[in-house]
């Protein structure tokens, strides 16, 4: 129960008033107005704009009119019970809170006020400190409640665009495009290959408003030589090969945005005639010495650290400065929590139907695969990780056996990555083998080969913090396989 029911002997101290609370509407309903005035007195020095209402119909034609940010409600009025007012705006969502006046030894009516959405109550009769403290701590539990609420509504999106994921990092690259998407000013996004720059770029333009194309250019897949043609256009003759006029990304994405993909790889000489161009928002065709004036929005992208480029010299610093208006990180794959899994179900589903598969699930074991692994080519590789296991094989269960050998055949980790076995040297010997150094030891010495192996199973558990699937990709096993030595080794592991 709230403390608002204490006895009114002995009052706290009020906090300090909140600067924001400026300018926020208090309806007061209560009928008998002598003690309106009084309660109105009472707040007299608080930021409120006191609304009064005397009727529970009054009361409910203001809130229809405008909702007020607190609600104080006598329960007892003369056309009907209070608690169907405050069940009222408990109904319509309305976003205000509520403190509930009742008289003294009437505790029940405040516990039926508590149970119908009531954020506190306060006994008659009270002093001005106890109307000020009850009221200023609702607000701040209704505030702080909406907040809540805001939080969850946010990590419960697992589709935004054209991503999939709940985690906590993409719930930020979530937020930063809703904030950002509306405004003109420019988005620089970063990540690492495979993160879904392209993608991000689209959810941007999607939400940005504006009425013209995406145009998306990758730099890095363009010679330097004809890099300006495709910003900017052309006109005939202006170079070998330039049989008729041409318009460039410049001019198709007017009225819309410019998807620069790959930027630190655009030529220095280059990226000046693009810094002149975002500042003015007009440029000449190669070959042409009329300007052009568009109205584009600038969103760039690389998977590089643009700020090394700058240092380098590779990058112009003030063109940097333009772009990165608004930056935007896109996290890797592996520190996304759980996202991998939602992202795996869904391409499941979709290569499955595409290909005629009956895969419908993915086993438990390949889930823990895909929470253990590290994903270096991040979402592009799960793509490609999960179209060849479905393509090779068929359901209704996606197996880890099916993924890490799909994993294996496109040369990931489990097989050539980071913890395969080294290449053989040149000095090794035949077939690859190095010659074998002098062993101490006797022949007492040697163990049963399931010993070592067991023994060396239960140590890569232990350095990978008794994580399976990471432990597996280390092993370039299954985690199944691990599972099934473990059970099958470990009764027998006796000396």
């Amino acid at each position: 129960m709230c403390s608002a029911q204490a006895t009114t002997d002995s009052t706290p101290t009020p906090p300090p008033p909140v600067p924001d609370r400026q300018g926020l509407a208090v309806l007061l309903v209560e009928d008998t107005p002598p003690l309106a005035r009084v309660y109105q007195e009472y707040l007299s020095d608080e930021p409120y704009r006191m609304w009064l209402a005397e009727t529970g119909r009054a009361a409910l034609a203001r809130l229809k009119e405008a909702p007020p940010a607190a609600v104080i409600l006598d329960l007892k009025l003369p056309d009907m019970d209070g608690l169907d007012i405050l069940r009222h705006i408990r109904q319509q969502r309305l976003p205000a809170a509520v403190v509930v006046i009742t008289a003294h030894g009437s505790v029940s009516n405040a516990v039926s006020a508590m149970q119908a959405g009531a954020d506190d109550f306060i006994v008659k009769p009270f002093t001005a400190e106890r109307l000020i403290y009850t009221l200023r701590n609702a607000l701040e539990r209704r505030h702080l409640s909406e907040q809540v609420d805001e939080l969850k509504a946010n990590i419960q999106r697992r589709a935004y665009g054209g991503f999939i994921g709940s985690s906590l990092a993409m719930q930020a690259v979530y937020t930063i495009i809703d904030n950002a998407a509306a405004s003109r000013a420019s988005v620089f996004i970063t990540g690492d290959s495979g993160t879904g720059k392209e993608v991000c770029a689209e959810a941007i333009h999607a939400r940005s408003g504006r009425t013209g194309r995406l145009v998306a250019l990758n730099c890095a897949a363009i010679p330097h030589e004809l890099l300006e043609s495709e910003v900017f256009g052309h006109v005939k003759g202006s170079f070998t090969g330039a049989v008729a006029d041409r318009e460039g990304a410049a001019a198709l994405a007017n009225g819309g945005t410019l998807f620069l993909d790959e930027i630190c790889e655009m030529d220095l000489s280059l990226q000046a005639k693009l810094l002149r161009f975002i500042q003015t928002g007009s440029f000449q065709k190669v070959g042409s010495g009329a300007a052009q004036r568009v109205d584009v929005r600038f969103v760039a992208a690389t998977n590089r650290d643009p700020w090394t480029e700058v240092e380098a010299g590779r990058f112009r610093e003030d063109l940097y400065y333009r772009l990165n208006v608004i930056p935007l990180h896109l996290p890797p794959l592996k520190d996304r929590d759980g996202d991998v899994v939602e992202i795996a179900r869904d391409l499941l589903a979709r290569f499955a139907e595409e290909e005629g598969k009956t895969f419908t699930a993915l086993s438990a074991e390949a889930e823990a695969l895909l929470l253990g692994y590290p994903w270096p080519g991040n979402v592009r590789q799960l793509q490609n990780a999960i179209r060849n296991a479905v393509v090779l094989n068929n359901g209704p269960l996606l197996e880890a056996g099916m993924l890490a050998a799909a994993l294996e055949r496109m040369g990931g980790p489990l097989a050539g990555g980071e913890g395969a076995p080294a290449a053989p040297s040149p000095s090794s010997g035949a077939n690859g083998t190095p010659p074998l150094p002098p062993v101490a030891g006797s022949e007492a010495d040697i163990q049963p080969m399931w010993r070592v192996e067991l023994a060396h199973i239960r140590r890569a558990l232990a350095l990978c913090g008794n994580n399976v699937p990471r432990a597996a990709a280390r092993l370039e096993m299954s985690p199944s396989t691990i599972y099934r030595r473990l059970r099958d080794m470990a009764p027998d592991d006796s000396p």
